[in-house]
């Protein structure tokens, strides 16, 4: 082969650069959306850090009123912990459904998830419903701010989880698996055990150590 042909030969020929541009252009949107929300997902661990931090600095701030010690009933709050728990294993069997595309098996394990959160829901309104009905609501102490804030901040991000949620199952049930619901269900799925990540944290800090002081 002569000199000229071989400067001729086009660059694409090289198996290193045939690979190269195999990987050319725009992400799938499944990675793209699952990239953003977990930005978004980041974001929103760094304000539960910024309460986390409040709670700390002010949970000795009770103005001569109850600590957590008097306040909290830790058995209450095992029981909303371990419904949390169980519905973030019902929410990854919902997840593994709608991977194998079983409509009536992702029905039914969202329900359960959504049984499960709303119970966590009513047990923690009872507690705070509880808790102003003693006198001791958010303004009672700097203590009681920061509880009330960051607790009912996390209650608050379960009850638009649920609205998620039915949503997902409303959208399953009318228009199936398609590939946008999918990518929409993964990201529920990514938010809610979020969540429970978040809640585990909140029972160790602020119960646990709480009723221990």
């Amino acid at each position: 082969m002569s000199v000229s042909a071989v400067e001729q030969a086009p660059a694409y020929a090289d198996p290193h650069h045939l690979r190269a541009a195999e990987h050319d252009g725009p992400a799938p949107k499944r990675i793209v959306t699952g990239y953003g929300f977990w930005i978004f997902l980041l974001s929103d661990i760094v304000m539960f850090s910024c309460f986390f931090a409040s709670f700390a600095v002010l949970s000795k701030a009770t103005a001569g009123g109850p600590g957590g010690a008097e306040l909290f009933d830790i058995r209450n709050v095992a029981i909303e912990t371990a419904l949390l728990l169980v519905s973030s294993f019902a929410c990854g069997m919902a997840s593994i459904a709608a991977e194998r595309h079983s409509a009536l098996w992702f029905q039914v394990a969202m329900a359960a998830t959504g049984l499960l959160g709303a119970g966590f829901l009513l047990l923690e309104a009872r507690e705070f419903t509880d808790l102003v009905g003693r006198g001791d609501g958010p303004s009672r102490s700097a203590f009681l701010s920061a509880f009330f804030t960051l607790v009912g901040c996390h209650g608050l991000h379960v009850g638009a989880g649920l609205l998620w949620l039915l949503t997902m199952m409303a959208q399953v049930m009318t228009k199936g698996f398609r590939a946008d619901i999918e990518r929409r269900i993964l990201c529920f799925a990514l938010f809610w055990h979020a969540l429970d990540i978040i809640w585990v944290a909140v029972f160790s800090v602020v119960y646990l150590l709480g009723s221990a002081t």
